[in-house]
């Protein structure tokens, strides 16, 4: 698409990583997707299971190379160099093999940190040999038998409102927090929407976008996400926070989808109308770490709001960006929407630019905007009157780069889509009252 870089994300989400090159050339984007395949849930028992996995990686290599030599993300070093955290048989040794990576409830002083804190510092230095946050270096003689998973946790309290933010996060906060990443638990609304693919006889999860829980049985995103993927090869996981973990306080879960919701009016060439409504099999069940947004009134205004945008995608645009293993947030002011306008015109989308009515805009601080592969995901702002609770004013659309100075990111206008909303979800005889305030 001309001028515009979608924000649909092409990358990996737990189980794979699904690379796109855009190359704009003239008025056609040639789109070129890198697979490479991470097995999460084996573990190498034998040579020749191996060998082979080795042939099947080495054989999605060569695609990838005979498409576009030397272009692939630096991601994958990353993710070879890391592995799965608790993929191996045995605990990795550390100071000097005096000790070993265990979870944290296994060693006897069961601290985390040393602040006399419940804070938990997920900043990887040289104090902390062990790669999960959740494990600490433990003497060999202190650790403890392995008789519990993981240390019971209290009871999760489950808001009777939609639309709170647990600031604090649930459970635990991190610290050492410079790279914007969200407390666990801090936005209850956000899903991970994913896709069923097959790649070497392997049924893999592809992550497609974002989107938001707005009741127990429905999924806002954006429309771009969705349209023409069929429903039963999309799931939504809700709960989910670090995409490279398992061993968060509470776990995520999966819900198949039953039926996608296009809005009618939806023009993929400008992504007007950009919204799309996902309907579950089953209700979800809320807890602490898993709750509803609130949606705004019809038309409702945001202009002079500072509201939060959360995602899994990039930190920047391009080749050099990198996807997020950790939800990540970033606080935005909105827009006015003609002076969101004016200063699109300065782009390359030129003069005559002319800014759809179902947008709203964000952003324009330096280094700080949604990205590639936040597609669908939330923007939100605090409600009037109602402290701590949070109305979702847009859906991450479309921008020029990300985080360009001046140069607002564009998502789906939220009140404008209201009414559209209640009335798709009525047609499915499901409740409307649970995202109103």
């Amino acid at each position: 698409m001309r001028g515009i870089f979608v924000r649909v994300a092409s990358s990996q989400i737990k189980f794979f990583i699904r690379f796109s090159i855009v190359v704009v050339n003239g008025s056609k984007s040639h789109i070129q997707k890198k697979y490479f395949v991470i097995s999460r849930k084996k573990k190498y028992k034998s040579t020749t299971s191996m060998l082979m996995n080795f042939v099947v990686i080495l054989s999605l290599f060569a695609i990838a190379f005979a498409e576009e030599a030397g272009n692939l993300d630096a991601q994958i070093n990353e993710a070879l160099a890391r592995g799965e955290p608790g993929a191996e048989d045995t605990p990795k040794p550390c100071n000097g093999g005096l000790g070993e990576c265990v979870p944290y409830y296994l060693c006897k002083d069961g601290k985390i940190n040393t602040d006399g804190s419940d804070l938990l510092d997920i900043r990887f230095n040289e104090e902390n040999e062990c790669v999960d946050y959740f494990e600490q270096c433990c003497e060999t003689g202190d650790v403890l038998p392995p008789t519990n998973p993981l240390p019971p946790p209290t009871a999760p309290k489950v808001s009777t409102q939609c639309g709170f933010r647990n600031i604090e996060g649930v459970g635990f906060r991190i610290t050492g927090n410079n790279d914007g990443e969200s407390e666990y638990g801090e936005f209850p609304w956000m899903v991970a929407i994913l896709k069923e693919e097959i790649a070497a006889d392997q049924v893999l999860n592809v992550y497609q976008c974002g989107g938001s829980l707005i009741t127990n049985q429905v999924v806002l995103t954006a429309a771009h996400c969705v349209a023409g993927k069929a429903a039963n090869t999309l799931k939504v996981r809700a709960g989910e926070w670090d995409t490279q973990t398992k061993n968060e306080l509470f776990p995520h879960s999966d819900h198949e989808v039953i039926d996608v919701i296009v809005h009618e009016n939806y023009y993929k060439g400008g992504l007007h109308n950009d919204v799309a409504l996902l309907i579950l099999r089953e209700p979800i069940q809320f807890a602490e770490h898993i709750n509803a947004v609130c949606l705004p009134p019809q038309n409702f205004n945001f202009d002079g709001k500072r509201c939060f945008a959360s995602g899994w995608g990039k930190d920047v645009f391009g080749k050099e960006g990198k996807y997020q293993a950790i939800l990540k947030k970033i606080e935005l002011p909105t827009v006015p929407f003609n002076k969101c306008q004016d200063s699109l015109r300065t782009t390359r989308l030129g003069k005559r630019f002319v800014l759809h009515n179902s947008f709203m805009c964000a952003g324009g601080e330096p280094g700080k905007d949604a990205c590639k592969g936040d597609g669908g995901s939330p923007l939100v702002c605090e409600a009037p009157g109602h402290a701590g609770h949070y109305y979702q004013a847009g859906i991450v659309a479309w921008g020029i780069g990300c985080g360009e100075n001046n140069i607002p990111g564009v998502y789906v206008d939220v009140g404008k889509f209201r009414t559209w909303i209640d009335s798709k979800i009525q047609a499915k005889g499901l409740p409307t009252t649970g995202y109103a305030i």
